[in-house]
């Protein structure tokens, strides 16, 4: 069965194309920077929740701030070498502020095979990145977001 997960990618132009994205939180993310950054996303069931609801719940649940009011539009499905699919929307975000995020957290058994369980923030920080670098940033299977990005920019007058 295809787990899948869904996903808001802000994007402001000025000075320059930047895309909003968030570090992994947790003990295995926390020294390591490149491949390591995700889009704001998480898994929903497409028999009982539409994507860009998900979308929108995800980035509430992982930021602890409501994704602006924009126009959102489908950027496109991609699949991780694991089989995983995320749906990508897109939206103009100039204007929202990378700040006053509230992460939210999970817990896991820390260290492992200790029998303590620790609680851990989904995402650590949350940053506006140019294009290049956030490709760098993102696990591997989200930097084609950025390539369809770009295209889909690339037909906006003034972009």
């Amino acid at each position: 069965m295809v787990e899948w997960s869904a996903g808001l990618l802000l994007y402001r132009l000025s000075p320059a194309p930047q895309v909003l994205i968030a570090h992994m939180g947790g003990p295995f993310w926390a020294k390591k920077d490149a491949g390591a950054w995700s889009i704001p996303k998480g898994e929903f069931d497409p028999a009982t929740e539409g994507a860009l609801d998900a979308a929108h719940r995800e980035f509430r649940e992982e930021l602890g701030v409501e994704p602006p009011e924009t126009q959102w539009a489908e950027l496109g499905t991609f699949a991780y070498s694991s089989g995983k699919k995320v749906v990508v929307f897109c939206g103009d975000g100039a204007g929202f502020s990378a700040s006053g995020f509230v992460f939210g957290t999970f817990e896991m058994e820390w260290p492992p095979r200790s029998g303590r369980t620790a609680s851990f923030p989904e995402v650590d920080r949350a940053e506006w990145m140019d294009l290049d670098a956030a490709r760098g940033a993102l696990v591997k299977g989200q930097r084609p977001a950025i390539d369809a990005l770009e295209a889909a920019l690339r037909e906006v007058p003034g972009a």
